[in-house]
């Protein structure tokens, strides 16, 4: 058994009763349930559509994502979540090179490296070593004027665990910023990367190991461990090639707003709605969300 769920932006509703019910009629689906009127519905499926993709397509015209995955084990016990351009709509290194002058340079080697185009550890190194000579305190600068939370985050986290689940943050970037996004959304944990300072001053080298790819999915595999879950019961979320590991890896793996070439390799693509859209691919209603 399966569930297709459709889902649109919930500042811009677009789903409409005659779509959900057009795609269920056409593909034999259950009795169509909406979990918030306009922006998320779901039907059941005996079977996996032949034209799965190719009506993905057309409804991403429509403004609307549509998700298919089995019905058994869609309530996950652990979140495990990127940081930058995923729960925040940043990329907090950019803007660290931003304020030391090289912003649109350092962007260019982000954007490559996040597409899969370079290896995530030694474009990390490149892109650091440009920060040196900042002053540290430009970190807490950019985190009260630069960053912002991605909508949904804080619901997403809350309701996940008022329903017995766990919630980590695992980021290539860097410790300085993890820890305060951890805090004010509501995770239990964070890992990143450490940024070296000296005399107040940024270094313009970060810790060894780099918690990149390989990193995330240790992350993934030791923290379900200790908790006594599987990484079945893991939903992942990310946007950049440092991400499809534990997104492969995941019970769940959700491309949120990622990248071409990343989206590309995940059956759980959200490209217009909010972070909410992690709770309505576990089946939660909007009248189960919790408010942070």
């Amino acid at each position: 058994m399966y569930v297709a769920t459709l889902l649109s932006s919930p500042a811009t509703p677009r789903l409409e009763s005659a779509t959900v019910e057009a795609l269920r009629n056409a593909w034999g689906g259950g009795a169509a349930i909406w979990l918030n009127p306009g922006i998320a519905a779901e039907f059941t499926l005996d079977t996996l559509p032949g034209n799965q993709w190719q009506v993905w397509e057309e409804m991403q015209v429509l403004g609307i994502d549509l998700a298919i995955q089995p019905a058994a084990g869609r309530r996950k016990r652990m979140l495990l979540a990127d940081m930058d351009s995923t729960m925040i709509g940043q990329e907090c290194i950019d803007e660290l090179a931003d304020e030391a002058g090289v912003g649109a340079y350092v962007a260019g080697i982000t954007a490559r490296a996040m597409n899969g185009e370079l290896e995530f550890e030694e474009a990390l190194r490149e892109r650091v070593a440009l920060l040196k000579g900042l002053e540290s305190g430009v970190i807490a600068k950019v985190l009260a004027e630069r960053i912002s939370f991605t909508p949904g985050g804080r619901e997403l986290i809350a309701t996940m665990k008022a329903n017995g689940g766990y919630a980590a943050l695992v980021s290539g970037g860097f410790t300085a910023f993890t820890g305060h996004v951890a805090q004010a959304l509501g995770f239990d944990e964070h890992r990143a990367n450490t940024l070296h300072m000296a005399d107040g001053l940024l270094a313009g080298t970060v810790a060894e190991p780099i918690l990149g790819r390989e990193a995330k999915v240790r992350a993934l595999e030791e923290i379900s461990a200790r908790l006594g879950i599987t990484a079945g019961d893991v939903m992942a979320v990310g946007d950049g090639a440092n991400d499809l590991g534990m997104l492969g890896r995941a019970g769940a793996g959700v491309a949120l707003h990622a990248k071409p070439a990343v989206a590309a390799q995940c059956d759980l693509r959200i490209n217009h709605g909010d972070l909410t859209a992690l709770l309505y691919l576990q089946g939660y209603s909007v009248d189960e969300f919790v408010n942070m």
